[in-house]
């Protein structure tokens, strides 16, 4: 994933793959916190964009759950 990916990226991608892109970031952030925990990480700002990362993919699924539609602004 990106230094932060957004939300109108992850609008376009369907079910499965907004699926695909939360295991590979929860995979990620495993390894980030691994890296934390043995001293290995250099960039620990990353930490917080894929845990805000994967909020915003839980965020898509329940609003996809729920038929809510957002406008996005041009």
């Amino acid at each position: 994933m990106s230094a932060g990916t957004k939300a109108t990226e992850l609008r376009q991608l369907n079910n499965e793959d907004l699926v695909a892109k939360l295991r590979e970031a929860k995979e990620e952030l495993f390894n980030l916190r691994f890296q934390a925990a043995t001293g290995q990480l250099e960039n620990h700002g990353r930490l917080n964009a894929v845990r805000k990362d994967i909020a915003r993919i839980y965020t898509l699924m329940r609003e996809r759950e729920l038929g809510i539609e957002t406008v996005e602004s041009a």
